[in-house]
Protein backbone atom coordinates (compact mmCIF):
# COMPACT_ATOMS: atom_id res chain seq x y z
CA UNK A 1 0.00 0.00 0.00
CA UNK A 2 2.73 2.62 0.75
CA UNK A 3 4.10 2.15 -3.00
CA UNK A 4 1.26 4.59 -3.74
CA UNK A 5 0.41 5.73 -0.69
CA UNK A 6 -3.59 5.67 0.85
CA UNK A 7 -4.48 9.14 -1.13
CA UNK A 8 -2.42 7.21 -4.56
CA UNK A 9 -4.77 4.12 -3.94
CA UNK A 10 -7.83 6.17 -3.03
CA UNK A 11 -8.00 7.78 -6.57
CA UNK A 12 -7.23 4.60 -8.06
CA UNK A 13 -10.04 2.73 -6.69
CA UNK A 14 -12.34 5.72 -6.83
CA UNK A 15 -11.59 5.86 -10.66
CA UNK A 16 -12.35 2.30 -11.33
CA UNK A 17 -15.55 2.81 -9.28
CA UNK A 18 -16.62 5.78 -11.35
CA UNK A 19 -15.05 4.27 -15.33
CA UNK A 20 -16.98 1.47 -13.98
CA UNK A 21 -20.87 3.20 -13.04
CA UNK A 22 -19.64 5.75 -16.34
CA UNK A 23 -20.01 3.40 -18.81
CA UNK A 24 -22.37 0.79 -17.13
CA UNK A 25 -25.09 2.98 -17.09
CA UNK A 26 -24.72 4.08 -20.26
CA UNK A 27 -24.24 1.05 -21.98
CA UNK A 28 -28.45 0.81 -22.62
CA UNK A 29 -28.41 4.39 -24.07
CA UNK A 30 -25.77 4.12 -25.93
CA UNK A 31 -26.93 0.42 -27.72
CA UNK A 32 -30.14 2.34 -28.12
CA UNK A 33 -28.90 5.70 -30.10
CA UNK A 34 -26.59 3.11 -32.02
CA UNK A 35 -29.05 1.15 -33.41
CA UNK A 36 -31.51 4.33 -33.98
CA UNK A 37 -28.41 6.05 -36.31
CA UNK A 38 -27.47 2.66 -37.96
CA UNK A 39 -31.73 1.57 -38.80
CA UNK A 40 -33.36 4.73 -39.06
CA UNK A 41 -33.72 7.43 -41.06
CA UNK A 42 -35.78 10.39 -40.03
CA UNK A 43 -35.76 14.34 -40.25
CA UNK A 44 -32.82 15.59 -37.84
CA UNK A 45 -30.64 12.57 -37.97
CA UNK A 46 -27.62 14.10 -38.25
CA UNK A 47 -28.83 16.88 -35.60
CA UNK A 48 -28.88 13.90 -33.38
CA UNK A 49 -25.26 12.76 -34.47
CA UNK A 50 -23.76 16.00 -34.28
CA UNK A 51 -25.27 16.11 -30.89
CA UNK A 52 -23.76 12.85 -29.86
CA UNK A 53 -20.34 13.47 -31.07
CA UNK A 54 -20.16 17.17 -29.71
CA UNK A 55 -18.44 15.98 -26.21
CA UNK A 56 -15.66 15.07 -28.87
CA UNK A 57 -14.92 18.10 -30.23
CA UNK A 58 -15.95 20.89 -27.44
CA UNK A 59 -12.87 21.44 -25.09
CA UNK A 60 -13.72 19.08 -21.73
CA UNK A 61 -13.92 22.13 -19.79
CA UNK A 62 -16.58 23.58 -21.67
CA UNK A 63 -18.54 20.46 -21.55
CA UNK A 64 -18.08 20.67 -17.48
CA UNK A 65 -19.20 24.05 -17.50
CA UNK A 66 -22.23 22.69 -19.31
CA UNK A 67 -22.89 20.01 -17.00
CA UNK A 68 -22.59 22.46 -14.18
CA UNK A 69 -25.14 24.69 -15.51
CA UNK A 70 -27.59 21.99 -15.93
CA UNK A 71 -26.67 19.16 -12.68
CA UNK A 72 -25.35 22.25 -10.63
CA UNK A 73 -26.93 22.14 -7.04
CA UNK A 74 -28.34 26.13 -8.09
CA UNK A 75 -29.20 24.65 -11.62
CA UNK A 76 -33.07 23.95 -12.67
CA UNK A 77 -32.44 20.14 -13.70
CA UNK A 78 -29.91 19.96 -10.35
CA UNK A 79 -32.11 21.84 -8.15
CA UNK A 80 -35.07 19.73 -8.63
CA UNK A 81 -33.21 16.45 -8.63
CA UNK A 82 -32.09 17.34 -5.35
CA UNK A 83 -35.46 18.82 -4.53
CA UNK A 84 -37.73 15.85 -5.15
CA UNK A 85 -35.50 13.13 -5.68
CA UNK A 86 -32.73 13.92 -3.13
CA UNK A 87 -30.34 13.23 -5.69
CA UNK A 88 -27.11 15.46 -5.77
CA UNK A 89 -24.18 14.99 -8.52
CA UNK A 90 -22.37 18.49 -8.29
CA UNK A 91 -18.91 17.83 -6.48
CA UNK A 92 -19.69 14.18 -5.52
CA UNK A 93 -18.34 11.02 -7.32
CA UNK A 94 -21.70 10.49 -9.02
CA UNK A 95 -20.98 13.69 -10.75
CA UNK A 96 -17.60 12.22 -11.94
CA UNK A 97 -19.09 9.29 -13.32
CA UNK A 98 -21.57 11.47 -15.36
CA UNK A 99 -18.68 13.55 -16.13
CA UNK A 100 -16.98 10.57 -17.72
CA UNK A 101 -20.22 8.85 -19.15
CA UNK A 102 -20.85 12.10 -21.28
CA UNK A 103 -17.25 12.12 -22.24
CA UNK A 104 -17.11 8.52 -23.08
CA UNK A 105 -20.52 8.34 -25.17
CA UNK A 106 -19.57 9.19 -28.07
CA UNK A 107 -16.75 6.12 -28.35
CA UNK A 108 -19.45 3.67 -27.28
CA UNK A 109 -21.93 4.57 -29.46
CA UNK A 110 -19.51 4.77 -32.06
CA UNK A 111 -18.26 1.43 -31.85
CA UNK A 112 -21.87 -0.49 -31.62
CA UNK A 113 -22.66 1.76 -34.62
CA UNK A 114 -20.17 0.17 -37.14
CA UNK A 115 -20.69 -2.93 -35.09
CA UNK A 116 -24.85 -2.92 -35.55
CA UNK A 117 -24.46 -1.20 -39.55
CA UNK A 118 -21.96 -4.58 -40.56
CA UNK A 119 -25.26 -7.02 -40.00
CA UNK A 120 -26.76 -7.86 -43.10
CA UNK A 121 -30.10 -6.28 -42.79
CA UNK A 122 -31.38 -9.11 -44.68
CA UNK A 123 -30.92 -11.63 -41.85
CA UNK A 124 -33.28 -8.96 -39.75
CA UNK A 125 -35.79 -8.24 -42.44
CA UNK A 126 -35.73 -12.47 -42.62
CA UNK A 127 -36.43 -13.08 -38.97
CA UNK A 128 -39.33 -10.32 -39.46
CA UNK A 129 -40.92 -11.92 -42.88
CA UNK A 130 -41.29 -15.08 -40.16
CA UNK A 131 -43.65 -13.06 -37.69
CA UNK A 132 -40.83 -12.15 -34.83
CA UNK A 133 -41.48 -8.87 -34.00
CA UNK A 134 -38.94 -6.18 -33.81
CA UNK A 135 -37.64 -6.62 -30.20
CA UNK A 136 -37.29 -10.05 -30.13
CA UNK A 137 -34.91 -9.67 -33.77
CA UNK A 138 -32.91 -7.34 -32.24
CA UNK A 139 -32.35 -9.75 -29.37
CA UNK A 140 -32.23 -12.87 -31.09
CA UNK A 141 -30.40 -12.28 -34.14
CA UNK A 142 -28.74 -8.04 -33.84
CA UNK A 143 -27.39 -8.36 -30.60
CA UNK A 144 -25.70 -11.57 -30.46
CA UNK A 145 -24.03 -10.20 -33.47
CA UNK A 146 -22.84 -7.35 -32.16
CA UNK A 147 -21.08 -8.10 -29.17
CA UNK A 148 -17.55 -7.76 -30.06
CA UNK A 149 -18.85 -4.06 -31.27
CA UNK A 150 -20.29 -3.79 -27.59
CA UNK A 151 -17.44 -5.37 -26.41
CA UNK A 152 -15.05 -3.18 -27.85
CA UNK A 153 -17.38 0.27 -27.31
CA UNK A 154 -17.22 -0.60 -23.52
CA UNK A 155 -13.48 -0.79 -23.08
CA UNK A 156 -12.93 2.53 -25.63
CA UNK A 157 -15.49 4.01 -22.98
CA UNK A 158 -13.87 2.72 -20.18
CA UNK A 159 -10.50 3.94 -21.18
CA UNK A 160 -12.15 7.44 -22.36
CA UNK A 161 -13.74 7.52 -18.48
CA UNK A 162 -10.53 6.56 -16.45
CA UNK A 163 -8.45 9.33 -18.42
CA UNK A 164 -11.19 11.68 -18.19
CA UNK A 165 -9.72 15.47 -16.57
CA UNK A 166 -11.12 18.20 -18.54
CA UNK A 167 -14.54 18.08 -17.76
CA UNK A 168 -14.57 16.01 -14.40
CA UNK A 169 -12.64 18.69 -12.78
CA UNK A 170 -14.73 21.80 -14.06
CA UNK A 171 -18.01 19.21 -12.84
CA UNK A 172 -16.73 18.08 -9.11
CA UNK A 173 -13.71 19.59 -8.83
CA UNK A 174 -10.63 17.68 -7.42
CA UNK A 175 -11.70 16.68 -3.75
CA UNK A 176 -9.13 14.32 -2.30
CA UNK A 177 -11.11 10.95 -0.97
CA UNK A 178 -14.56 12.44 -2.86
CA UNK A 179 -14.00 13.00 -6.46
CA UNK A 180 -10.31 13.32 -6.85
CA UNK A 181 -9.60 10.63 -9.79
CA UNK A 182 -6.42 9.35 -11.04
CA UNK A 183 -5.98 11.97 -13.45
CA UNK A 184 -6.85 14.97 -11.15
CA UNK A 185 -4.71 13.31 -8.65
CA UNK A 186 -1.62 12.93 -10.93
CA UNK A 187 -2.01 16.44 -11.93
CA UNK A 188 -2.57 17.52 -8.33
CA UNK A 189 0.89 15.60 -7.45
CA UNK A 190 2.72 17.52 -10.34
CA UNK A 191 2.04 20.90 -8.66
CA UNK A 192 3.32 20.09 -5.63
CA UNK A 193 7.20 20.33 -5.22
CA UNK A 194 8.58 16.44 -4.85
CA UNK A 195 5.04 14.75 -6.11
CA UNK A 196 6.82 13.84 -9.53
CA UNK A 197 7.58 10.47 -7.94
CA UNK A 198 4.04 9.76 -7.20
CA UNK A 199 2.90 11.23 -10.42
CA UNK A 200 4.69 8.57 -11.80
CA UNK A 201 3.92 5.82 -10.29
CA UNK A 202 -0.05 6.60 -10.50
CA UNK A 203 0.80 7.02 -14.49
CA UNK A 204 2.51 3.46 -14.35
CA UNK A 205 -1.03 2.27 -12.57
CA UNK A 206 -3.11 3.99 -15.48
CA UNK A 207 -1.24 2.50 -18.29
CA UNK A 208 -1.50 -1.10 -17.37
CA UNK A 209 -5.32 -0.22 -16.35
CA UNK A 210 -5.66 0.57 -19.64
CA UNK A 211 -3.25 -2.12 -21.55
CA UNK A 212 -5.14 -4.72 -19.19
CA UNK A 213 -8.19 -3.74 -20.69
CA UNK A 214 -7.39 -3.55 -23.91
CA UNK A 215 -6.11 -7.28 -23.79
CA UNK A 216 -9.07 -8.49 -22.26
CA UNK A 217 -11.12 -6.92 -24.56
CA UNK A 218 -9.01 -8.49 -27.61
CA UNK A 219 -9.49 -11.97 -25.85
CA UNK A 220 -12.85 -11.58 -25.17
CA UNK A 221 -14.14 -10.17 -28.74
CA UNK A 222 -11.87 -13.11 -30.37
CA UNK A 223 -14.13 -15.94 -28.85
CA UNK A 224 -17.23 -14.35 -29.25
CA UNK A 225 -16.66 -13.90 -32.75
CA UNK A 226 -15.52 -17.36 -33.20
CA UNK A 227 -18.56 -18.68 -31.36
CA UNK A 228 -20.69 -16.43 -33.46
CA UNK A 229 -18.74 -17.65 -36.81
CA UNK A 230 -18.99 -21.45 -35.11
CA UNK A 231 -22.82 -21.31 -35.19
Amino acid sequence: MSWLGPDGWTAVLLSLKVSFWAVFLSLPFSIAIAWILARKDFVGKQVVNGLVHLPLILPPVVTGYILLMILGRNAPVGAFLEQYLGIVVAFRWTGAAVAAAVMAFPLTVRAIRLAIEAVNPGLEDAASTLGASRVRVFFTITLPLIVPGIIAGVVMGFAKAMGEFGATITFVSAIPGRTQTLPSAIYGQLQVPGGEDLALRLVLVSVVVAMAALVVSEVVSRRVARRIAGQ
